[in-house]
């Protein structure tokens, strides 16, 4: 039916390469040709050199007894043992296991143990995370066996820590001595793995936020995500030509996916300017390096918006990068443009489980487009808007936004059930997201479905109201969001973080919203703030606003 909230993408041929074959092959294409570049770490590596650095680290790991399909996990802000970690277990077949660098102790051993880790490899510790010593307290018995011996009776599976930097720890491997345990067998071990490695096996495992219960583990192919850079790329018109700057975090398939494999998927200069965001050295970055390219989150643009001294810094080198995580408010876009020549910045929107993207804007779609919508299907991807019964949704009904495509997940580690609860006998991934589509295949998203506020039997979409408040000219930013009420069942809230130098009340704002929206979609609450939580990747969550303030504001829950 024409009038069905159904879209397709570009068909296009997909990479049947492993990650380490197109590693190989771009190296030996462009063997001098720039490939990483780390400031923090005084880091310049060419593409010969990175595969080089790469296959001593792999060829370590298979001195160590890891095989194809054994899992390692890798623990770690920004750092270039990350990127080799990222590479060298693609090459050997080991699944990476990507730990977020906020867990702590319980959501650590809760992940090691969900999928088998034989290994990890974490740095010494970061900001307050001291990650040496949460391993030494989840695993005792590190302080007495050899390494490689361990058995740990919290983590009965883990056999190996290869901890980073110089200092020596107890029942530990160091990094750097890892990477000098390979020999001639090994290496020809190596060669013969990479010819018979499968593209469609597992090759990575990224926790979702487990906000809703326990982090489940998101199971990617070299398929998977090595096409969904490749075609993110092409979006960007990325080449080899480009130096993309990555300060968004290397656990999360958005620094991983669309940060590091991008370059290599397109033979580009990977720019990684520090460990964990820094606005000033990311900016730094662009200038002192020339990057074309530089993604982030909207927290992050706004940021380097922000500094103090950003007109002081040379960013006429920029021109593209890929921002996602929410949709770009309009006057974000605009000062992105004005004030750091992104003139050809996308939107991305996915999710873990689609590798991560399914949609995009186009480089040359219109300004409303790249503001309101999250684009269109991505190649050879199909989007459709779902109702509840299963049906297609109408052009411009809302419904959850469901893909269908090959970036889809092979599953969550080892749990059928919530795999079935995701992706529908069809092959259709189910995002949770509520969205609508135009006539043209443009897709809007107007919040999570357990974001929805049902007040008095009305239906009432946060985005909507974001969307409004954005205009105020005093607002930054704004979260809205339902909480208990006892006459309707639920009301508006929104927290609200303003402009430096601006000053408001929230009944200004309310005042600001008479007449301009529809009365009940006014919010009744209005707090003031300087800060949102959010997660290590810059998404905001709801659900800890929604529980604060209910109980800031003795509400019942």
């Amino acid at each position: 039916m024409l009038n069905e909230a159904y879209a397709k993408g570009a068909t296009a041929a997909l990479l049947t390469a492993t990650i380490g074959q197109h590693l190989d092959q771009i190296a030996s294409d462009n063997p001098t040709h720039p490939a990483l570049i780390m400031p923090h770490q005084n880091i310049r590596w060419t593409y010969a050199e990175l595969v080089q650095h790469v296959d001593r680290l792999a060829t370590g790991l298979l001195a160590l007894g890891i095989v194809p399909g054994d899992r390692v996990g890798i623990w770690s802000p920004n750092r270039y043992e990350w990127v080799l970690t990222q590479f060298a277990t693609a090459k050997i077949g080991a699944i990476m296991v990507c730990i977020n660098p906020a867990y702590r102790l319980y959501e650590l051993a809760y992940a090691l143990n969900k999928v088998q880790c034989k290994a990890i490899i974490s740095a010494e510790r970061f900001k307050t995370s001291h990650y040496l010593t949460m391993l030494e307290e989840l695993a005792p018995e590190l302080a007495s066996c050899e390494p490689g011996r361990l058995q740990a009776e919290k983590l009965p599976h883990l056999r190996w820590v290869i901890r980073m930097g110089d200092a020596v720890s107890p029942g530990m491997l160091n990094f750097a001595d890892v990477c000098d345990l390979g020999t001639p067998a090994d290496a020809a071990e190596l060669a013969s793995i990479g010819n018979q490695l499968d593209p469609t096996s597992p090759i990575n495992i990224q926790f979702t936020s487990g906000t809703t219960g326990l982090a489940k583990g998101a199971t990617l192919s070299h398929r998977n995500i090595l096409n969904n850079a490749y075609f993110a790329g092409q979006s960007m018109r990325l080449t080899k030509d480009d130096k993309l700057c990555i300060p968004v975090p290397l656990y999360h398939c958005f620094g991983m996916v669309l940060g590091t494999l991008v370059c290599v998927a397109h033979g580009a200069t990977m720019v990684l300017p520090c460990e964990a965001f820094d606005p000033e050295l990311v900016v730094k970055a662009v200038q002192e390096e020339q990057c074309t390219a530089l993604h982030g989150v909207p927290t992050m643009f706004i940021a380097e918006l922000d500094l103090p001294n950003l007109g002081t810094f040379d960013l006429s080198s920029l021109r593209t990068g890929i921002i996602a995580g929410s949709t770009c408010p309009i006057e974000l876009m605009k000062r992105l443009i004005e004030l750091m020549d992104l003139t050809e910045l996308v939107i991305g929107y996915g999710q873990t489980e689609c590798s991560p993207i399914d949609s995009m804007t186009a480089i040359d779609d219109s300004l409303e487009a790249r503001v309101t919508t999250v684009g269109r299907p991505h190649t050879n991807w199909e989007m459709k808007i779902g109702r509840e019964d299963g049906s297609i949704a109408a052009i411009g009904e809302t419904g959850e936004v469901c893909a269908r495509g090959y970036g889809v997940m092979l599953g969550y580690w080892e749990d059928d059930t919530k795999t079935g609860e995701a992706i529908d006998q069809e092959g259709w991934m189910h995002s949770g997201d509520l969205g609508e589509m135009d006539g043209d295949g443009f897709i809007k998203i107007t919040g999570r479905i357990k974001d929805m506020i049902i007040r008095g039997g009305e239906n009432i979409y946060p985005r909507e109201i974001e969307e409004f408040l954005y205009t105020h000219p005093a607002i930054q930013e704004v979260q809205v969001f339902g909480i208990p009420d006892n006459k309707y069942g639920e009301t508006v809230a929104a927290w609200v973080q303003l402009r430096e130098g601006e000053t408001t009340t929230p009944e200004t704002i309310r005042d600001y919203c008479q007449g301009q929206i529809t009365h009940f979609k006014i919010p009744r609450h209005i707090k003031l703030v300087t800060a949102f939580p959010m997660t290590v990747t810059g998404k905001i969550q709801k659900f800890v606003m929604r529980d604060q303030y209910a109980e800031e504001l003795g509400l019942n829950k």
